[in-house]
């Protein structure tokens, strides 16, 4: 019903090369396939699963570089193909090319057995009947649970079946009777069969095919392309459980990334804030330094100035005296003027004395300077030493600082190749889930608790029953009322 009314609507069917009884069953498998988010899509793994199958089917060779490029074509655009493009992608022969549409045809039918109704093998063998004991050859078709026989191909009138079990086996026997490629199989109900296959391979293939059918009934698995999209999927679980944990990986890589930069800004910072008070205290010095130096030689300067001028005063006082002295000679007569003269002698001795006095004061003072300044220069010298010393530790610690700026540098750009490494895969398993991000379980339940009612239900003629040499492409009278048998006996328990 579901195919009924979404097929008009969405699948283009001017361009197909097969027929809607392919097409449905396409969807069917897409249905088996697809991810259990809405809206429906198959993502590439399974895809591929699929379109490997149908070459093999069809006797063909997978060329793997034209997959490669439309998954990578796929990967670019960021979409998923849906039930109607899968149906076109297969239809335009795009992976199929050279293939008629019969091949094609009998490829899909055999995919659909296979993956649909569980059909592990089948082919005519011949079959040796329980009451006549006679040989006829029936169409066998093998199924987890059970081998059913028909009169042909088109598997329009069931023979019989073989339930099986995991008390069953199959074991080769002799040639007899004229027949050869033998085997017997034993049921747990006590009953047996014995069939002919055309040839030994085709013997091998049937006894390794049914073994391996009462194996998985013994363990109680689920058919082997069951188990394995169940794998399938478990794989895409780890797969999105490892992109959960590179994620969180991705989050504590970016808050130690943002750490460290803040670290290494702060770091920087300080050093910048270092250098700054370093030059500003070194300049400062300097100043100071060249102020003091200026205001020593102005001193020295004025000092130098007048200790000449006092020299000169006392050279002056010197000849003048000598002078006077000359005169005092040259003028015993004249006692008043001796008397004047010894008097102006006193008062020069005595002036001569308060210049040698201030004389002495200026040395003394000039001596007490020149300890002073030899002290700042002391001072100076020490400073210079200490400032030396400093800049040195500072211009140390700014190396070390370089260093371990230059050593957070390079671990920053490895946590950044990292994390770019990291968004790398991120992003390809992120490609990867969004291909299957929104699919539900809503429309295959639906399908899956109406199977018998979407099996009756099939395109094409209403007609009574059209056989084809490849199959039936409706149902027959017989096989609908078979079918509605067994749908109402399943829903009798149910209720």
């Amino acid at each position: 019903m579901c195919w009924t009314l979404c097929a008009r609507k969405n699948l283009d069917r001017s361009n197909l090369l097969i027929s809607d009884d392919d097409a449905f069953k396409i969807w069917c498998i897409f249905n088996f396939l697809c991810e259990d988010r809405y809206p429906l899509s198959i993502v590439s793994e399974e895809m591929e699963y699929f379109l490997r199958k149908l070459t093999d089917s069809m006797g063909g060779s997978w060329v793997e570089e034209r997959f490669e490029d439309y998954k990578l074509e796929l990967q670019t655009q960021g979409r998923s193909l849906s039930a109607w493009e899968l149906i076109t992608l297969v239809a335009s022969g795009h992976f199929s090319k050279g293939m008629d549409r019969q091949t094609l045809s009998m490829g899909i039918n055999e995919v659909y057995h296979e993956l649909i109704l569980d059909v592990l093998k089948q082919g005519y063998i011949m079959k040796k009947g329980h009451k006549r004991k006679n040989w006829t050859e029936r169409w066998f078709v093998l199924k987890p649970t059970s081998i059913s026989y028909y009169m042909g191909e088109d598997m329009a009138e069931k023979k019989g079946e073989i339930q099986l079990d995991g008390n069953c086996c199959v074991e080769p026997l002799p040639d007899k009777e004229g027949k050869k490629c033998l085997l017997f199989i034993k049921c747990g109900a006590g009953k047996s069969f014995e069939i002919s296959a055309s040839d030994k391979k085709r013997k091998q293939e049937w006894i390794q095919a049914i073994q391996t059918c009462v194996s998985l009934l013994r363990l109680g698995l689920p058919a082997p392309h069951r188990e394995a999209r169940l794998r399938r999927r478990e794989q895409r679980g780890r797969l999105q459980a490892e992109q959960e944990d590179l994620e969180a990986r991705m989050k504590e890589l970016t808050a130690a990334n943002d750490t460290k930069q803040q670290e290494l800004e702060a770091m920087r910072k300080a050093l910048e804030e270092a250098a700054a008070r370093a030059a500003e205290e070194e300049q400062r010095r300097l100043q100071t330094q060249t102020e003091l130096q200026d205001r020593y030689r102005t001193d020295l300067e004025r000092e130098k100035t007048v200790r000449q001028q006092m020299e000169e005063q006392v050279a002056l006082k010197s000849s003048e005296l000598e002078q006077y002295l000359q005169r005092v000679r040259e003028l015993e007569d004249m006692y008043h003027r001796l008397e004047d003269a010894l008097e102006e002698e006193r008062a020069a001795r005595q002036d001569e004395e308060t210049v040698r006095r201030l004389q002495a004061r200026l040395l003394e003072e000039e001596s007490t300077k020149r300890e002073e300044l030899e002290k700042i220069h002391l001072r100076q010298q020490r400073a210079i030493s200490e400032t030396e010393a400093e800049k040195q530790e500072l211009e140390k610690e700014r190396r070390a600082k370089d260093s371990a700026l230059q050593d957070a540098m390079q671990q920053l750009e490895l946590l950044e190749s990292e994390r770019q490494g990291a968004l790398e895969q991120y992003q390809a398993v992120t490609k990867k889930l969004e291909n299957a991000a929104n699919n539900t379980r809503t429309w295959k339940h639906k399908v899956a608790e109406h199977e018998g009612l979407v099996r009756l239900i099939q395109p094409g003629n209403k007609g009574p029953q059209r056989i084809t040499n490849w199959g039936p492409a409706a149902f027959s009278e017989v096989e609908l009322s078979v079918r509605e048998k067994e749908w109402q006996d399943r829903k009798r328990p149910a209720q």
